[in-house]
């Protein structure tokens, strides 16, 4: 039996597996999720113990027992909590060991796949295909996230002047948040439905905030939570300052429509930089093979197109760096 047949079904059983790992127990019954969204990431203050301030938890997290081996060295490193606070931010139900074992089987695949298809002396480098590949679910992850923290930063300033406009009415500031809930859609809804049934399961409501600001990472939400906390200690008029609160927050989107036109001419400078070369490249190819051939043919042409490869990745990136302005 050769090497290159067990690389082969090496690679098949690897891709196998991590679609499975991907679409198994995807979705689950209403009424589990419903008590899950209601209780996860509650914690009460633990009695019956003099002095004790540990916080529990309503639910057992399932990391828990879950890839413990992998869940250890991630500990080790500290990146647990920071893949489960990506996992949240991105609105997927997945477990950490979950996304873990996918990166991995992809990343196998790549080398895999990377070793049999290189030249022998570069067949070291297999490993750059096999980062290529296992980072694609940390990639669409982060996608997620960025996608669903957009959007709620566009419901923001309307969900503010509600509240605002709730308060005025008569309401208190936890019912205005009750209904605002009901009225408003994903991802919004769902961030503040939590702030309220663990404000309503017992916890008080300046953690449910700083738990809503460590959840949502955006300086619109910080200032929403010091706001609201710095009210609650010392009084004042908190429609008002929410009403202002929702002004600054548009002009912001404003002038960030502004620098993104602005710039528009820098980031099509940058994907046509990027896509010319493999343009011509492609055309290059049809015309005469031959040329293009002796990229992959001759040891010389191997080390020119890996460090054409790395300039036109950096020069994206130095690209991207100068057009994207934070507001």
């Amino acid at each position: 039996m050769s090497m290159n047949f067990i690389l082969i079904m090496v690679a098949v059983w690897v891709v196998a597996a991590g679609g499975w790992l991907m679409f198994s127990n995807a979705s689950k019954s209403a009424d589990a999720d419903k008590i899950r969204n209601r209780l996860l990431g509650t914690n009460r203050a633990v009695k019956g113990k003099k002095g004790s301030k540990a916080p529990m938890s309503l639910l057992t997290d399932d990391d828990k027992t879950t890839g413990k081996f992998v869940l250890q060295l991630l500990q080790r490193f500290q990146l647990q909590d920071r893949l489960k606070t990506l996992l949240e931010q991105a609105g997927l139900k997945w477990k950490v060991a979950r996304l873990i074992h996918m990166c991995l089987s992809l990343f196998l695949t790549g080398f895999a796949l990377g070793w049999l298809l290189m030249p022998a002396r570069f067949q070291a480098m297999a490993v750059i295909p096999a980062l290529i590949m296992g980072s694609f679910p940390l990639l669409y992850v982060t996608m997620k996230r960025n996608k669903r923290l957009f959007k709620f930063e566009e419901q923001f300033p309307e969900s503010l002047e509600f509240v605002a406009r709730s308060m005025r009415a008569g309401h208190a500031f936890s019912v205005s948040l009750e209904m605002l809930h009901r009225e408003f859609q994903e991802p919004l809804a769902g961030e503040f439905r939590r702030v309220f049934e663990e404000h309503n399961l017992g916890l008080p409501l300046d953690a449910a905030l700083q738990k809503l600001a460590g959840r949502v990472p955006s300086l619109d939400v910080h200032f929403f939570v010091s706001a609201v906390l710095l009210q609650k200690r010392t009084g004042g008029n908190l429609a008002e300052i929410l009403d202002k609160l929702a002004y600054v927050i548009r002009e912001r989107f404003k002038l960030r429509g502004k620098i993104r036109a602005i710039s528009a001419h820098g980031r099509m400078t940058g994907m046509a930089l990027t896509s010319i070369p493999l343009a011509v490249a492609a055309m290059m190819f049809l015309v005469n093979p031959e040329y293009v051939t002796f990229f992959a043919r001759e040891e010389v042409g191997n080390y020119m197109a890996l460090a054409g490869a790395g300039l036109q990745v950096l020069g994206y990136l130095i690209i991207k760096k100068i057009v994207n302005i934070e507001v």
